[in-house]
């Protein structure tokens, strides 16, 4: 009799096991269809990868409906330590079809118009939480890191950028009612995990190598109580794609102390030096002295990340007067390994591809004596 009775008692422990999963397999599949990806990649969601896109969308539809407010309103949310990440997470999914025909052309529309964005971009689009989460990433992101949008959403920048860089990272993600204020912009370069193999073939990501990111920006403030605060950033791969036909362009080599040791004859033309005076001489001495900081940056960079983009800085024009310019830099490794260190590749050279943005501003004014015409 005590075995029939606990047998039963079993079937029932195993009836409503079976019921539970059941049911909570109907929540996952409703809540898998109501995300806004392709049918071929819900299908292969597990369960935690269904809670992870959940709440990211979650997270990007707070963001685009949250109230951002004056400066005033956000910098004072930030003094108080009120920018919180994770204080919203009530939302309902809308499962009407009424207008889902209309809804359908209109995100057709758009999605056409932001890819053609991102094809000129010639990078994606990444919105990351004040604490590192990948909030949103553009589809693109797979022709340059090798991983899908839904491999990548959800999860923590940290897990995949370099952890030389995490510092940096943090420093980048960290808002202060001051950057608020002024508006301040972000930019940095940060290296990621790529699985994509030199043919462009994405690999296992245990196999991964690091990929040098050029990363633009701004941060935003949500004064809503249940807003997120971010970070939203168009990411570009380096080293990126030089076209030198422009009259406004030239390149340079440097050893690694920024010394010229080549450059070609259109700077002659747009900044009034010859190839010979340069050679030896220091990239620093034709740099105005307000933007010396912007090239140690892009110094620093290259020697530790191999590739950077310096951002707008000002270069010394003979005669006087200086012009805004942008270098696109790298660093080339030697071909042969070195005779101390077997295996590696000692630096060969830096090499600069810089854009002349402007005409010649203050042309009366002299900032250096090399600046000056020998006669």
């Amino acid at each position: 009799m005590m075995t029939a009775d606990k047998e039963k008692r079993r079937a029932i422990s195993r009836e409503a096991a079976r019921r539970r999963r059941r049911v909570e397999s109907e929540v996952f599949e409703d809540l898998s269809r109501l995300l806004p990806l392709q049918q071929s990649v819900r299908d292969h969601l597990d369960k935690p990868s269904v809670i992870r896109l959940t709440l990211s969308y979650i997270r990007m539809h707070t963001l685009l409906t949250g109230k951002t407010g004056t400066k005033a309103e956000a910098s004072h949310k930030v003094k108080c330590g009120q920018v919180t990440d994770d204080q919203m997470v009530r939302h309902e999914f809308n499962g009407g079809c009424g207008e889902e025909e209309e809804k359908e052309r209109y995100d057709a529309d758009a999605s056409e118009e932001t890819n053609m964005y991102l094809r000129i971009l010639e990078g994606f689009l990444m919105v990351l939480s004040t604490e590192g989460d990948m909030i949103y990433l553009s589809e693109n992101v797979s022709k340059y890191m090798g991983l899908t949008q839904a491999e990548l959403m959800g999860h923590n920048i940290f897990e995949f950028s370099h952890p030389c860089d995490h510092e940096e990272l943090r420093n980048n993600l960290r808002v202060t009612a001051e950057e608020v204020w002024s508006g301040e912009k972000r930019d940095f370069v940060m290296r990621i995990k790529s699985a994509l193999t030199h043919r462009g073939r994405s690999a296992n990501l245990k196999s991964a190598t690091w990929k040098v990111l050029h990363c633009q920006g701004r941060s935003k403030v949500c004064v809503a109580p249940s807003s997120v605060s971010c970070l939203l950033l168009t990411c570009q791969s380096l080293p990126l794609s030089h076209t030198l036909l422009s009259t406004q362009t030239f390149t340079s080599q440097h050893s690694m102390d920024m010394r010229f040791t080549y450059c070609d004859q259109r700077m002659t033309m747009l900044l009034g030096y010859s190839t010979e005076e340069l050679l030896g001489r220091s990239i620093y001495d034709l740099c105005h002295t307000r933007d010396t900081n912007c090239l140690t940056k892009n110094h620093f960079n290259l020697c530790f990340k191999s590739q950077s983009v310096s951002g707008r800085y000002r270069m010394l024009v003979r005669g006087g007067g200086y012009v805004w310019v942008e270098s696109h830099s790298a660093v080339i490794p030697n071909a042969r390994s070195s005779k101390f260190r077997p295996g590696t590749n000692q630096p060969l050279c830096i090499l600069c591809v810089t854009y002349v943005l402007s005409g010649v501003e203050e042309p009366s004014l002299q900032l250096s004596l090399d600046q000056t015409v020998h006669i």
